[in-house]
């Protein structure tokens, strides 16, 4: 398993605080020498900000494409990969229509937007994340500008993994996010029962965590010139994949015995591997489960240009696992109103059932359903654009409504 990303989260204030975004390279570069010293490979470090709204205020927020283009560079002078700036916010409209120009300005800039929290679905703000996910795709003849961006449902702040992380508060805290979903493949590559697999992940899952979770308390202990040490907020321990059989969520699933994932039993299979990850004993926080990312795994990606995984099939999978649906090819010519279903389906399960789930779609311009996909990138897998079946919808559920929605 690796390290993803060592997220350092803080408040940087407006106009950027030089000095904390200093603070946070020369924290990242120690903690990244720590955990390379134990043995963990590192891949990348990253920041994330509290709310850009909040960040900007409404007086200012058409400035967001210009903080975007002045935080790549900044964060490039202090060494660090990736930045998120969260997510627009329901209260603050303007926000969510910025982000396009916003992501047209910069390479290594994510933002969010936020439909659902507090049991509350904001159809206003549902609708306005597909306007994003279209006007984005249209910008990238891949498609590849949505890679740094997510709708998000009920996900709480301190979440390591982009595009859905951003801070709260003002004290800066750090967390780690893995990949870790070899480890589920070797759990199971000569399992003699589901038994014998889920306790042989437990077990691995356990012991890498407490040895990350050790090299945090050291590191947050670090002396930082003119700043406080960023205190520890858990490791997000998630079966993240990486584009080759060695490191696939869909390897592990049908080693557990699943002909093809997509197939029935595939659904008990990944609330199995969540569970595993639930009961291992480490410091939890963000997703902590199962992950789905359609062109971050080579199975996956596979079975989802065979026909075999769908959709839906990811939707059911979110009420049991990770993050949601990520990494997902569509068509290019999705309409917003065409998102409009998705989104609400993600939105009700995770207000419902009480967890974090995001939707990062990546319409592909100039393509239709059953093409191929044609990334060059070194974390995707190539698959095919998957078919969405779904049409805008039709009054009363096409209002502009806040829906009230508790769990149970």
């Amino acid at each position: 398993m690796k390290i993803r990303s060592i997220t350092y989260f803080c408040n940087p204030k407006y106009p950027l605080d030089e000095n904390t975004l200093r603070a946070a390279g020369d924290f990242l570069a120690q903690a990244k020498a720590a955990y390379q010293a134990a043995g963990y490979e590192v891949q990348t470090t990253r920041l994330a900000t509290i709310p850009f709204p909040k960040l900007l205020g409404e007086e200012r927020i058409d400035d967001l494409p210009k903080l975007a283009e002045q935080l790549a560079k900044a964060i490039q002078d202090v060494g660090v990969a990736y930045a998120s700036f969260g997510p627009a916010l329901p209260d603050m409209p303007r926000s969510y229509e910025v982000i396009p120009e916003a992501i047209s300005a910069s390479e290594n800039i994510f933002f969010g937007g936020t439909i659902a929290d507090d049991a509350k679905i904001y159809m206003s703000a549902v609708k306005a994340c597909a306007d994003v996910i279209v006007k984005s795709a249209a910008t990238d003849p891949n498609g590849f500008a949505n890679l740094r961006f997510a709708a998000l449902a009920n996900v709480r702040a301190g979440a390591p993994f982009f595009p859905a992380a951003y801070h709260e508060g003002y004290e800066p805290v750090f967390a780690i996010a893995t990949e870790a979903a070899d480890l589920a493949v070797q759990a199971f590559e000569n399992a003699t029962s589901l038994e014998n697999g889920r306790n042989a992940l437990i077990s691995e899952i356990t012991k890498h965590g407490r040895a990350i979770a050790r090299v945090a308390a050291d590191l947050a202990e670090l002396p930082i010139t003119n700043h406080q040490s960023p205190s520890f907020g858990g490791i997000d321990f998630s079966l993240a994949p990486f584009p080759d059989n060695a490191h696939s969520l869909g390897v592990a699933v049908e080693k557990m015995g699943i002909l093809k994932i997509g197939l029935h039993g595939s659904l008990a299979a990944a609330a199995i591997l969540t569970e595993a990850v639930d009961r291992a004993d480490f410091p939890h926080t963000g997703f902590s489960g199962f992950m789905q990312p359609v062109l971050e795994d080579s199975v996956l990606a596979f079975r989802a240009a065979e026909g075999t995984l769908t959709i839906k099939d990811l939707l059911l999978y979110s009420t049991v696992c990770g993050t949601g649906l990520d990494t997902v090819p569509l068509p290019g010519d999705t309409t917003p109103g065409q998102l409009v279903p998705l989104l609400l389906d993600l939105s009700a399960l995770a207000l419902r059932l009480n967890k974090p789930l995001t939707a990062r779609l990546m319409p592909v311009p100039g393509k239709k359903a059953g093409d191929a996909t044609t990334f060059d990138f070194g974390f995707f897998a190539n698959s095919k654009v998957m078919s969405l079946e779904a049409d805008a919808l039709s009054s009363p559920l096409n209002g502009r409504e806040i829906l009230q929605l508790k769990g149970r």
